[in-house]
């Protein structure tokens, strides 16, 4: 498999790994890649494989990511993802080297995790696996991995307003997401408020549009969150039935 960085001409003829075929989500298809378009001129790198299928990484500066992360000179992975017919065939460890190739100049890779294998986030046990150990973390789960290039260097850290692991918005269901993920604009303002709506249940949606919104997030995660007065109940995109199980 040959490996693309994407950039401003590519997007428009190559697909970015996720709802390739999720005709519902061609809105947030369409907002993913402006968004990426905007974040270019920042440093920020989109690999794939050029097959069609997930196999990507994506990453940023530290001084233009959107996490609630503090510190300097260090590469911020935000989305890591292999999978399918694609996983255990070397792909992982060759999209982390491009990483690797891209921060020899800084300090160090960072990656917001947890303490196991989650949907969304980068596996942890690849992470310990590549080097990276735990560097801060947050409630409820939420774990700052980390590996340094420069030994001298000091590891970043979670922003304190981070480490709250609850929302201010104690009423009904609070969402919180951004168009880093083409999922998260169908699944927030159409699945989750039909929910929502059924139910009778207040909702507040807050999208993550900027930087400083994204800095000022009570955990430290920007892609998709659900509270339910005030709790974290799941960071996933997940269907009414599954909603009932965790909000009753």
């Amino acid at each position: 498999m040959e490996y693309l960085t994407l950039n401003d001409e590519l997007l428009q003829n190559h697909h970015i790994c996720c709802a390739i075929s999720d005709k519902k989500c061609a809105d947030g298809y369409a907002a993913k890649k402006d968004w990426l378009r905007t974040q270019f001129a920042n440093g920020y790198r989109f690999h794939k494989g050029d097959a069609r299928g997930k196999v990507f990484i994506e990453y940023v500066p530290i001084a233009h990511s959107w996490l609630p992360i503090s510190g300097k000179n260090f590469m911020v992975i935000n989305c890591f993802w292999v999978s399918g017919q694609f996983k255990g065939k070397g792909h992982g460890k060759a999209l982390l080297q491009q990483c690797l190739n891209d921060a020899r100049a800084m300090d160090g890779i960072v990656a917001v995790s947890s303490d196991k294998k989650r949907p969304f986030m980068t596996d942890p046990k690849f992470l310990a696996h590549n080097g990276f150990t735990v560097i801060d973390e947050a409630p409820p789960f939420f774990k700052l991995w980390g590996l340094k290039l420069n030994s001298e260097a000091d590891f970043p850290h979670f922003f304190d307003t981070a480490r709250k692991g609850v929302s201010p918005e104690t009423e009904g269901i609070t969402a919180y997401y951004s168009n880093t993920c083409p999922f998260t604009e169908f699944y927030t303002n159409n699945a989750l408020r039909e929910y929502a709506t059924s139910k009778g249940i207040p909702l507040t949606i807050n999208k993550i549009s900027s930087q400083k919104a994204g800095h000022a997030m009570p955990i430290p995660w920007i892609i998709n969150s659900v509270f339910y007065k005030g709790e974290l109940v799941t960071l996933e995109m997940k269907a009414q039935r599954h909603l009932d199980k965790l909000i009753g």
